[in-house]
């Protein structure tokens, strides 16, 4: 018998002053067996950088064809497409093909620095891409937060981000690697 997803019931307050987004939101996550909690609260970093009343996730690790973070229209076209990791560009290329705007939040610590030179020169022709590098340090201080009920606090100002619950707090400088 497969190992089965876990479930976290998880409160956001999201005070997002570089655009303006003040708003809480209450998620439930499924952790597939292969997540790490890091994982998982990168993850939950991307949702609160990209805020908003459509932005959700979808069924994630499980279906190859779909992000596992967007944001679509009202006519159902995908506006925003989030990964997560250190993809690769055929897997980058379908995704700005398909959004018209994608976004790529790689951790790793030391083998992204590797990874994006192996990539940069490819990601150049893709201007509906962005690409985040967050700190290794942070995502091990985020997956020390995770518990199966959480409230998280996101403060968001100048590019940086402050993370609180009520296990401790994170400041997180994403590093943007493309623009």
């Amino acid at each position: 018998m497969a190992p089965k997803a876990t479930v976290y019931k998880v409160q956001l307050q999201i005070a997002d002053m570089d655009r303006g987004y003040y708003q809480d939101h209450g998620l439930t996550i499924a952790q597939h067996p292969s997540e790490t909690d890091s994982r998982m609260m990168v993850r939950l970093l991307a949702f609160a950088m990209n805020a908003s009343e459509s932005l959700q996730f979808s069924k994630g690790l499980c279906v190859e064809d779909e992000p596992e973070l967007w944001q679509k229209s009202l006519s159902d076209e995908i506006e925003l497409w989030i990964e997560f990791g250190q993809s690769d560009e055929k897997w980058v290329r379908k995704a700005c093909g398909r959004s018209k705007q994608v976004q790529l939040f790689a951790y790793g610590g030391r083998s992204v620095p590797i990874w994006w030179q192996q990539n940069q020169q490819a990601f150049t022709r893709y201007n509906n891409l962005k690409v985040w590098n967050i700190p290794e340090d942070a995502v091990k201080a985020m997956g020390e937060l995770v518990t199966r009920s959480m409230i998280l606090q996101f403060n968001i100002s100048e590019g940086e981000v402050w993370l609180s619950s009520d296990l401790g707090s994170v400041h997180i400088i994403p590093e943007r690697l493309k623009e």
